[in-house]
C-alpha cells in the first residue's frame, strides 16, 4: 500500500505523455463524445477525455490512421481526405472542450497545457499512405499540425516497406521518394517514426535523417520475437542516433503467444463478409467490434500483463539506457493488456516501476522527458536546416 501510494503520487508529478492512440478512427463517428466516459467492453473505446484524467494521462498523440488501399490517384485522394477529416476531428473536439484538454503544437506545449490542469493532445499520422505521391502535403499536414508520421503501416506503400506485409520488401527499405519525405519532415520539424517499417526502413531512417527518430509504438525483439519489434543492434543505434523507442501494450508484441487455428480461422471468416471499416455504419461497426469480442471471449489468448510491458523496458534500458526509452500504448488500435486495459490504468506502469526500484528521475524520462526531448532535437534541427536555407 505504501508503495503504491508513493507511485501514484510520483506519476501525479511528472508529465505522463502516451505517442499512440488510433482515437481519430473513434473521432469521426457520428455521435461520439470524448467528453464522455465510455465502456470499452461496450463500445471498444480505450480513451476519452474523462478515463485521461482517471489515469492521470497528461498527454497524447492522436494518430491519425488510414489503412493501406490500391496506391493510385484515386486512393491517394481517398486516403488524403480521410486523414484531412481526422485531423480535423481532432482540433474540432480541442476547441469544442477546451475546458479540459489544448492543443498542443510544440514540446513545451505540453507542460503548459498540464499546468493549467488541462490534458495536451497532440496530433500524429499513422502510414504515410495519405502523402500519396504530392511532397507539398507534407508542409500541409504540418500546417495542420501534425507533428510525427509513421512512415508505414501493415503494407509496403509509397515510401516504404512494411514489417509485415506478405509479398516481401519492395523497395529495400526507404523509396526515393520516401527519403525526399524523410527530409521535408527534417526541414519542418515532424518527427520520423519507424515503427511498422522493416528492418531495412529502420537503418535507411537513421541514415538519412538529420534529427534523431521515434518509433512511437514498438517493444524488443529480444523479450518477444516479433517483426514489428527492434533488435538489440537497433536499440543500440537508437541510443547512438539520440531517438526513443515508446513501448505499446499489444499482448503479441509483449509476449510469446502460441497461435489458435480456431480464433484465426473464425475471424477470419468474419471477416470475408464485411466492408471496409470507413463504409461501415455506426451499428455496423458496433456489431463487428461486438463479433470480435465475442470470439476473442470464446479463444482467448494468454494474457499480456504489465509486468511484460516493463519486462521490455528493462531490457530496452540495459541496451540502450535511460534515455530512450518511452511509452506508445496504442489505445484504439489493438492495444490494452491485463493492467492496463485502458487509458483509466495507465498509473499501473508507473507503480511497477517503483515495484522495480526505478526512482522518480528515471520514471520522469520514461514517461514524457524522453520524447519531449528528442521532440526539441527535431525542432531544432529543423530551425537549423530553414536557416541554412535563407542564408
Amino acid at each position: 500500500m505504501e508503495l503504491t501510494q508513493k507511485a501514484l503520487e510520483i506519476h501525479k508529478r511528472v508529465l505522463t505523455l502516451d505517442t499512440h492512440a488510433d482515437t481519430p478512427l473513434r473521432m469521426i463517428e457520428p455521435g461520439f463524445d470524448m467528453a464522455k466516459r465510455h465502456d470499452p467492453r461496450e463500445t471498444g473505446s480505450k480513451v476519452d477525455y474523462p478515463r485521461m484524467i482517471e489515469g492521470g494521462l497528461d498527454a497524447i498523440f492522436f494518430a491519425a490512421f488510414v489503412a493501406q488501399d490500391i496506391r493510385d490517384d484515386k486512393g491517394n485522394t481517398r486516403a488524403k481526405t480521410l486523414c484531412l477529416q481526422m485531423i480535423d476531428s481532432i482540433v474540432a473536439s480541442t476547441e469544442k472542450n477546451s475546458d479540459i484538454v489544448g492543443l498542443a503544437l510544440n514540446p513545451e506545449d505540453a507542460y503548459t497545457v498540464e499546468k493549467a490542469g488541462k490534458r495536451a493532445i497532440y496530433i500524429g499520422i499513422e502510414n504515410g499512405y495519405p502523402i500519396g505521391k504530392e511532397l507539398s502535403n507534407v508542409e500541409l499536414y504540418f500546417d495542420r499540425g501534425v507533428r510525427y508520421i509513421t512512415l508505414v503501416h501493415s503494407s509496403n506503400n509509397d515510401l516504404a516497406d512494411s514489417a509485415t506485409d506478405s509479398n516481401g520488401s519492395e523497395h529495400g527499405g526507404i523509396s526515393a521518394f520516401g527519403s525526399a519525405v524523410v527530409r521535408e519532415m527534417n526541414r519542418l520539424g515532424i518527427m520520423v517514426d519507424v515503427s511498422h517499417g522493416n528492418d531495412s526502413v529502420f537503418y535507411d531512417a537513421i541514415s538519412m535523417s538529420k534529427a534523431p527518430i521515434i518509433a512511437s509504438h514498438s517493444n524488443a525483439r529480444s523479450v518477444t520475437d516479433h517483426p514489428r519489434n527492434m533488435t538489440d543492434d537497433m536499440l543500440r543505434l537508437m541510443a547512438k542516433n539520440g531517438g526513443v523507442v515508446q513501448l505499446t501494450m499489444l499482448a503479441d508484441y509483449l509476449r510469446e503467444a502460441p497461435p489458435d487455428r480456431r480464433l484465426d480461422s473464425a475471424v477470419a471468416a468474419l471477416r470475408d463478409g464485411m466492408k471496409p471499416v470507413e463504409e461501415m455504419t455506426h451499428e455496423e461497426r458496433n456489431a463487428m467490434r461486438q463479433s470480435i469480442q465475442e470470439l476473442n471471449e470464446r479463444y482467448p489468448p494468454p494474457p499480456a500483463t504489465v509486468k511484460h510491458v516493463v519486462d521490455h523496458i528493462d531490457h530496452i534500458i540495459k541496451v540502450a539506457g535511460i534515455d530512450h526509452v518511452g511509452i506508445g500504448c496504442d489505445f484504439d488500435g489493438g492495444g490494452g493488456i491485463e493492467g492496463v486495459f485502458d487509458a483509466s490504468e495507465v498509473m499501473n506502469i508507473t507503480i511497477e516501476l517503483v515495484r522495480r526500484g526505478y526512482t522518480e528521475e528515471q520514471i520522469r524520462k520514461i514517461w514524457g522527458g524522453n520524447l519531449i526531448r528528442v521532440f526539441k532535437e527535431v525542432q531544432e534541427v529543423a530551425k537549423r536546416i530553414q536557416s541554412e536555407e535563407i542564408s
